[in-house]
């Protein structure tokens, strides 16, 4: 069996990765060219880095991925190691194939995770046999797109649980990432079929969190407390805390 990592946070913004990495529920942060352009990313390459630069600081030894944005193999390539250049917790994000198909991008994992010592992220795959193929490449995570594949009438738990079985059947230290979650049931659910790590937005750390019957038992609790102390009472230390 794999051994949980826990939840990579799916955002560009310094601010939410600050807020939630502050609570320690994180374990990483990834991103994507469609990421950075939401969260507001212009300016070419020099907003790029800056912006990757802040957040791998931000988090460090934690790991950032960052994507290549070519399909060329060596633009790819010079893209890898310009990121893992600007900071030691950067990992890659390389596609499994281009839009057209094709085994070239499985040569740069290859090159990049056993001659440069570049940890690769292979993103953008939809079942277990693409991820294991990554993962006999060489790549430190294999991401599977958990919620597109139920988007395609499938069932994300049962390609998790058949790539856990196959990674750990290979002896592959690779890392099962899955990623485009929809809803908190996604974050539990892959879990428990298999995951290491779960990509969420921040936007579903929330409600993860918050419970209403919490709140209601929160809220009783307090009441409760106003009528063992007096109001005059409240802002008083103990006697016994006092000396």
């Amino acid at each position: 069996m794999g051994s949980l990592t826990g939840i990579f946070l799916d955002t560009g913004r310094p601010e939410e990765i600050e807020k939630y990495h502050a609570l320690g529920i994180i374990r990483g942060v990834t991103t994507n060219p469609t990421i950075l352009s939401k969260d507001g990313v212009t300016g070419g390459w020099g907003a790029i880095e800056r912006r990757s630069k802040e957040i791998a600081e931000l988090i460090h030894p934690l790991p950032l991925s960052v994507e290549v944005t070519v399909n060329e193999p060596e633009e790819m390539l010079e893209q890898a190691r310009m990121f893992a250049a600007w900071a030691p917790n950067i990992n890659v994000k390389i596609p499994i194939h281009g839009p057209e198909g094709g085994t070239e991008n499985l040569q740069i994992v290859h090159e990049l995770e056993t001659k440069e010592d570049i940890r690769v992220n292979v993103t953008a795959m939809m079942s277990a046999q693409q991820c294991l193929l990554a993962a006999m490449a060489g790549a430190t995570y294999v991401s599977l797109f958990g919620g597109r594949v139920n988007n395609m009438g499938y069932d994300a738990r049962q390609e998790i649980r058949r790539l856990r079985a196959l990674l750990d059947a290979f002896g592959s230290p690779a890392k099962i990432i899955v990623g485009s979650t929809r809803e908190v049931l996604n974050i539990i659910e892959w879990f428990e079929a298999g995951a290491d790590i779960v990509t969420t937005v921040p936007q579903l750390l929330e409600p993860m969190l918050v419970h209403p019957y919490s709140k209601e038992t929160v809220q009783m609790f307090l009441s409760d407390s106003a009528k063992l102390v007096p109001p005059q009472e409240r802002a008083a230390r103990p006697a016994r805390l006092m000396a």
